[in-house]
């Protein structure tokens, strides 16, 4: 009743562009401008390398961009999925404190664990240290150890950092899983692990799918990490070609690869859920009853799931703020804490902006007759799929165009040298992570709107409410639980982001990412660990929103 009366309405207005209207095309081509920026400069550069960026380096980049993105999601994938598989299908010991836990890697960027790694197992860290000492050994010849700063050591950093959007998704998946299907399959002489393999992995396939082409863009992003283990990736090579070779075309042309990488891994990944559609034959889900292990497999499954809990959160939180401990001085710098500052104004600046954009957007293109709107709102999510370095380049050459452009003119009219206002200013930083994060909000309130009833709308309108009152007084009261929260996670996600901040801030302008990556690639981990200490403990905040809210939900169920 309620969709037909909201038909009826829709249907006496008229299909035109209203302010709805075209507030929400110009948002969505705003978000879209860097990156058909990107490709305007790659295909029409001032000075074309391509051929020699084909001939040298990118080959170089290109498979190591793929031999890590394959490692991690393999990894990830093997660790996310049976550790989910465990907590949901088994009970051992610790496995309530264990299903949290495995969460905590998420707050701790890639880039503080790699620095953390190295300098737990270098050479005059606790682990040679005590070895040598423990054995007798005088030196480094006396001994073989792996080398630490190689693309393997990168890979099993990013991989324990990436692996809970994994276990995030698998969990769920398993969970909306019926008991029926797992019994029916051992009635039928399937043991634990064929049931595992032939029944529940195939139906959580698609949750898998998802969450591995998340774990391979994110690992395609990454510049932090590769860059400490000197590890040649194609994030890397922009910055390469672009800061040290003063090439922004062929920058350029190593974003466009780039994109190209993610635009083929979300094709994989909505084919894959298309081609894999599974449905429940019952009205009613009947939750699984975990297996009770025992003996040494109990003992297995806790060590299974303690391992990348200790590896990806324990110690390199311990590292850290054993660092930050240790050197209580630096605290005291005052570089720290105007870093600190910068780090709260922009991202508190990006989430309250693009809240505001991404609920005019999804409110406008829900009022709107138009189809263009509705068209536009789902590539605005392309934005986060795109690596920070990328947005860079499409953001950094256009805007510093236009602000020499504008400068030049002010001055010639004027006398008066305004600079840059925009790229001479924060107000490029905030743009890129408007862009790279749009999408976080976007979902969550276009998620919530659809919860809200359409006759909320008409009844506010029927007393003389026009749009604007509407939208403030019914609809986002209603929905202010998801604003907040995707707000927050917009948040946390600018405390985060490195590349596009490296790139885009001013001389002199430091966040605390920037000042973790000056300090680690500088060797001074003591000076880089406040900073570190404070960005992990802001990443905790939507790890721990996450994991109250997944229990929320399955108590629910």
């Amino acid at each position: 009743m309620v969709d037909k009366t909201s038909q009826i309405y829709k249907s006496h207005r008229k299909a035109r562009l209203d302010i709805w209207s075209a507030g929400s095309i110009l948002i969505a081509l705003l978000i879209l401008a860097p990156l058909f920026a990107v490709v305007w400069i790659a295909f029409f550069p001032s000075e074309n390398i391509w051929k020699h960026l084909l001939a040298t380096t990118l080959p170089r980049y290109f498979r190591n961009s793929l031999i890590l993105m394959v490692t991690v999601g393999l990894g990830a994938g093997i660790i996310g999925t049976g550790t989910a598989w465990l907590v949901v299908m088994k009970r051992f010991p610790l496995r309530r404190v264990l299903e949290w836990a495995l969460l905590m890697p998420l707050a701790i960027p890639a880039y503080i664990g790699a620095y953390a790694l190295v300098d737990f197992l270098e050479y005059a860290g606790p682990v040679q240290t005590w070895m040598r000492g423990f054995f007798g050994w005088e030196n480094s010849q006396n001994y073989w150890f792996p080398e630490i700063r190689s693309i393997w050591f990168a890979a099993l950093v990013l991989t324990l950092s990436l692996y809970p959007y994994v276990y995030l998704m698998s969990r769920a998946a398993f969970r909306e899983q019926s008991a029926n299907m797992i019994e029916v399959s051992r009635a039928l002489g399937c043991g634990p692990w064929q049931s595992f393999f032939r029944v529940a992995l195939p139906l959580a396939r698609p949750a898998i799918a998802a969450s591995l082409a998340i774990v391979m863009m994110e690992t395609l992003n990454d510049f932090g990490t590769v860059d400490y283990f000197a590890v040649q990736t194609l994030t890397t090579g922009i910055f390469t070609v672009w800061l040290q070779g003063y090439n922004a075309g062929g920058a350029a042309q190593i974003a466009s690869v780039i994109l190209t990488l993610v635009l083929v891994l979300a094709v994989f990944e909505k084919l894959n859920r298309k081609k894999r559609r599974f449905h429940s034959l019952s009205a009613r889900i009947t939750p699984v009853t975990p297996e009770r292990l025992r003996g040494f497999r109990a003992l297995l499954a806790s060590i299974a799931c303690l391992l990348p809990f200790l590896l990806g959160f324990v110690l390199p939180l311990g590292v850290i703020g054993s660092n930050a401990m240790a050197h209580l001085d630096t605290w005291a710098d005052p570089s720290l804490w105007r870093a600190a500052g910068n780090t709260v104004f922009l991202g508190a600046t990006a989430a309250l902006l693009v809240v505001l954009g991404a609920l005019f957007m999804v409110f406008g293109a829900r009022r709107s007759r138009l189809r263009l709107p509705r068209i536009l709102m789902p590539l605005t999510a392309i934005g986060y799929a795109a690596p920070g370095a990328v947005l860079a380049i499409g953001l950094l050459i256009p805007l510093a165009a236009f602000d020499n452009a504008l400068a030049d003119f002010v001055e010639s009219r004027l006398g008066v040298d305004i600079g840059l206002i925009l790229t001479g200013s924060s107000a490029a930083i905030i743009f890129a992570y408007i862009v790279r994060f749009f999408a976080i909000p976007q979902g969550g309130i276009d998620a919530a709107l659809g919860r809200v009833t359409p006759s909320m709308e008409m009844a506010s309108r029927s007393l003389g409410r026009n749009s604007w009152q509407t939208l403030w007084s019914v609809q986002v009261p209603l929905i202010r639980g998801s604003v907040l929260v995707a707000g927050l996670l917009v948040f946390v996600d600018a405390v985060k982001e490195l590349p596009a901040t490296l790139i885009l801030r001013p001389f002199n302008f430091d966040t605390l990412a920037t000042r973790v990556y000056g300090q680690a690639s500088l060797e001074n981990l003591p000076a880089a660990a406040p900073a570190a200490l404070l960005v992990t403990l802001t990443g905790l905040l939507p790890v721990i929103l996450l994991a109250r809210a997944g229990n929320r939900a399955f108590r629910k169920k």
